[in-house]
């Protein structure tokens, strides 16, 4: 005999709007790995890009403040917006054009590129591991746990190896990335993981 309990739906309900968030969040770092493929490709229009759109996400994030919703870019900001976010300046998105920006103009080529590849498949893959694999939490992290922080020390290795071919210059990328995120500094870990890895790259 089955016996239905309205309470364990509703908390299946809500893990799945939370996984969705995630993923839809998370997509958007992943395609941030496109960016040094763009740079490559011509290094003024990427960057006057990027400049444009972080501009942009803050004109609409203020006009959102004020009760004043930009069609489309409002939806995908609520779509992946988290729960202590709500009614909130959002600042992942801005960190993260901030975040690559710095790493663009403030380091050669390839060590950028290791840092932004850093941030697009080592933060991005954590936090889709931290919340499909997280059971096991690391203490006074801000629930940041082992899954995640694996999955993020082998996504930067992969990553850096594929750009530079040195594994100890991936090795080291991969430690100091895998010690950032595991902070607890909220959306500024988008700024510090591709600045400080390009640089811990340029040392290289």
């Amino acid at each position: 005999m089955k016996i239905y309990c309205p309470f364990v739906g509703v908390l299946w309900k809500r893990r799945l709007i939370v996984l969705y968030k995630e993923i839809f969040r998370k997509s958007i770092h992943l395609c941030s790995g496109f960016v040094p493929l763009l740079l490559k490709i011509s290094y003024p229009i990427t960057i006057a890009l990027l400049c444009f759109a972080g501009a942009f996400y803050t004109l609409t994030q203020i006009l959102s403040l004020r009760g004043v919703k930009v069609p489309l870019v409002s939806d995908i900001t609520d779509m992946a917006a988290r729960e202590r976010d709500r009614g909130k300046f959002v600042l992942g998105p801005l960190t993260l054009v901030a975040g690559i920006l710095l790493a663009a103009l403030l380091c050669p080529p390839k060590a950028a590129a290791v840092g932004i590849l850093a941030l697009a498949f080592g933060d991005g893959l954590a936090s889709l591991a931290g919340k499909f694999l997280g059971n096991l939490r690391i203490p006074h992290t801000g629930g940041k746990t082992c899954a995640g922080s694996l999955m993020c020390f082998v996504a930067i290795f992969v990553s850096s190896f594929c750009v530079t071919g040195r594994a100890d210059l991936s090795l080291a990328a991969a430690l100091c990335g895998m010690f950032i995120e595991v902070l607890p500094l909220k959306d500024f870990d988008n700024i510090l993981i591709p600045l400080l890895l390009g640089k811990v790259a340029q040392y290289f």
